[in-house]
């Protein structure tokens, strides 16, 4: 099953690395991952033979979870120019730019297929504990209603042309740079909490783990701070002296 999945992953990127070499818009890398996040987990749920209940509740989480960020995603990338992030890497490549995002795009689709792995491992198991998988789906709510309050916020800001070059400090983020990160990283709990009472299954603790250090560290604070401070300046680096980088909390005076 996991050949499979790996299989299905490389050949929905290597399309899209085409897509990418005829546009110029790499930004569809983020669709494509989403999708496959959103595919993926139904896959795992639909051909493992664990309990039928806890397929659907792992799959079904995880698979609508990513469909949001997809539908969210498609909307962007196919109707504005590339991301500042993915031009700013195309210029720094130059003419190597549509090779490397070949390697690029597969790494995303080994990356798709680590992700899912918990939805993997849980489809299989024969039993479980109900109080453990409600805690989830409370813990999902939660997520889920911060994420897309988040997003609705930022869209707002960003749909008015008298923000244009500002820096959005309404509602969550106010308290946090990257709100919907961090309600990312929260839902990453889910599925280590529904293997609860399962053996074998505190492995399951990793993907939290893993999800905050690609968050914080590798491809999402670090790639989208420094496009903002390319496109924002001193305004960017101010929001950053007084705002919370990941968990939501009270604001700091800046350093003048």
């Amino acid at each position: 099953m996991l050949w499979c999945s790996w299989l299905i992953a490389a050949v929905v990127m290597w399309l899209g690395w085409i897509y990418e070499g005829k546009t110029d818009n790499a930004g569809v890398v983020d669709v494509l991952w989403a999708g496959l996040m959103t595919f993926l987990p139904v896959y795992y749920a639909v051909l493992a033979e664990g309990d039928i209940w806890i397929r659907l509740v792992a799959g079904g989480l995880m698979s609508l979870w990513y469909l949001r960020l997809f539908w969210h995603l498609s909307g962007r990338v196919f109707s504005e120019e590339e991301d500042g992030r993915y031009r700013y890497l195309r210029e720094y490549w130059g003419e190597k730019a549509h090779r490397n995002h070949f390697f690029f795009f597969q790494f995303q689709a080994l990356l798709a297929l680590m992700f899912t792995l918990p939805v993997w491992w849980l489809s299989q198991a024969d039993s479980f504990s109900p109080l453990a998988v409600l805690s989830a789906l409370v813990l999902a709510l939660v997520s889920i209603s911060g994420v897309t309050i988040a997003d609705r916020q930022l869209q707002q800001f960003r749909a008015n042309p008298a923000n244009k070059g500002k820096v959005c400090e309404r509602g969550l983020w106010y308290y946090s740079r990257h709100p919907n990160y961090f309600f990312e990283w929260l839902h990453w709990f889910c599925y280590p909490l529904m293997a609860l009472g399962m053996a074998g299954g505190n492995w399951l603790w990793l993907a939290p783990l893993v999800m905050l250090a690609f968050l914080y560290f590798i491809t999402g604070i670090p790639y989208t701070e420094q496009q903002a401070i390319r496109s924002r300046g001193e305004a960017y680096r101010r929001y950053q002296q007084t705002t919370s980088a990941f968990i939501p909390w009270r604001k700091k005076h800046a350093v003048d």
